[in-house]
């Protein structure tokens, strides 16, 4: 008998994996092919450019004096052993959109706590502004991360009204 029943594990790995795979090849290209300033305006709200991030969100914490770095390596790996257990725990029969939004966030989780760990810092390159308001640059796990909250928000929107009926 296995500890992990891996059929129903898969696609939760395959998601999670396909997040830090992709985080990892775009930070990967940003930090070889762009310099300090280097832009590209994709959009008249959208620009990719390369920072640095040794905070948490919105930059968090960055001027600290690096206690940070692990400090938010541990809390990552901590969130990330949770949501790990608690996939392989969940019925065969969980919501998609709960499961989904878990291996998002691990995945997210993962794909940043490799930066930190490898680099001491998250590459951030995706920049969305509207005219001079400018929103703290982001990556791929951010990304997943959001959306991935975003899923299990809505799961149990769902799951709430699906108990008052």
């Amino acid at each position: 008998m296995s500890l992990i029943p891996v059929g129903r594990n898969v696609r939760w790995l395959l998601l999670s994996g396909l997040v830090i795979v992709c985080d990892q090849l775009s930070k990967s290209y940003i930090a070889g092919h762009f310099d300090d300033s280097t832009i590209i305006h994709l959009l008249p709200v959208l620009d990719i450019i390369r920072a640095f991030n040794p905070g948490a969100a919105f930059s968090f914490l960055a001027h600290q004096s690096g206690w940070q770095r692990w400090f938010f390596v541990a809390l990552a790996l901590g969130v990330s052993v949770g949501i790990a257990a608690w996939l392989v725990r969940l019925p065969k029969n969980t919501h998609a959109l709960m499961v989904d939004g878990l291996s998002l966030v691990l995945g997210g989780a993962i794909g940043n706590v490799i930066d930190r760990i490898r680099l001491g810092y998250v590459i951030d390159f995706i920049l969305v502004h509207w005219n001079l308001s400018y929103f703290p640059a982001f990556n791929v796990a951010d990304s997943a991360i959001t959306v991935g909250a975003g899923c299990l928000l809505l799961d149990a929107f769902l799951e709430s009204r699906r108990k008052q009926q």
